[in-house]
């Protein structure tokens, strides 16, 4: 019997295959390791495959459709209603088979390789993002603590982390807070730089290439990205420190201690 459409319920070392012919007789029903995979496909002739878009689901797509298979991924949720008893890999394997070929299913674009590296790059931002909110959030706690307000902005967050890291300032802090301080403003600074590498190729690959809408920078992102390179001299120019610093324009960097606010 031939092979026509085949359920594949997608893992990191066990796969669940699940494949019937064109009356819909079950011809195939097993469990393949993740090095079985593409050897067992190798050596069947060109079927329509269905699985779930998930976590490496493109990948597996993209190997598949080069054997000459017909790749179809559809949501996770339009699955669901087409598994008819306890949830298990086999029966996951299964209700993909039958969905795969309903008329009135909806199924998502296989992403290129190109695709999915350049959303790496926005999923990698936005994780630095928040960790960058994180630990600046987390410096102004730890100052506040000993009385020590720093004025809103991030540029001037970072202006004062970027002297305490270089130790060019010094703060009216318990020597042990001290240390502290330095380690969490010499890591937000390198998140702050490794955002900015991000940024410098997210606008590369706008400028560069041709994306769908759903791929490209927002214009406010663009927008955003822009200012904070026409800005970035204020944290690593030392000719414009006295801008960028934590404690307003014309104050010198090593007179912190007298102008920070206490309280």
């Amino acid at each position: 019997m031939q092979i026509t459409t085949i359920g594949l319920d997608l893992a990191k070392r066990v796969f669940q295959v699940h494949a019937v012919d064109a009356s819909g007789g079950v011809v195939v029903r097993k469990a393949l390791r993740r090095s079985q995979v593409l050897p067992f496909f190798t050596r069947l002739a060109p079927c329509l495959i269905g699985m779930e878009a998930c976590g490496t689901s493109h990948y597996w797509a993209r190997e598949l459709t080069k054997l000459g298979h017909e790749v179809r991924m559809m949501p996770p949720a339009d699955v669901k209603p087409y598994v008819k008893r306890g949830k298990n890999d086999a029966v996951d394997a299964e209700a993909i088979c039958e969905a795969v070929t309903r008329p009135t299913m909806r199924f998502v674009a296989m992403k290129s390789a190109e695709q999915q590296a350049a959303l790496s790059l926005h999923r990698s931002r936005n994780l630095l993002v928040k960790q960058r909110t994180q630990l600046v959030n987390m410096i102004r706690g730890l100052l506040a603590e000993f009385g020590i307000d720093i004025p809103e902005g991030l540029l001037r967050a970072l202006g004062l982390a970027r002297q305490i890291a270089a130790k060019e300032t010094t703060l009216d802090v318990p020597p042990v807070a001290m240390q502290i301080l330095g380690m969490l403003c010499g890591q937000v600074f390198d998140t702050h730089v490794r955002l900015q590498v991000i940024d410098r190729s997210i606008l590369a690959l706008q400028e560069l290439t041709t994306w769908h809408d759903a791929y490209r920078p927002s214009p406010a992102l663009a927008r955003s990205v822009q200012r904070l390179w026409r800005r970035r001299s204020l944290i690593h120019t030392g000719s414009v420190r006295a801008v960028s610093s934590p404690l307003g324009s014309g104050s010198h960097p090593r007179k912190t201690r007298a102008a920070v606010s206490t309280g």
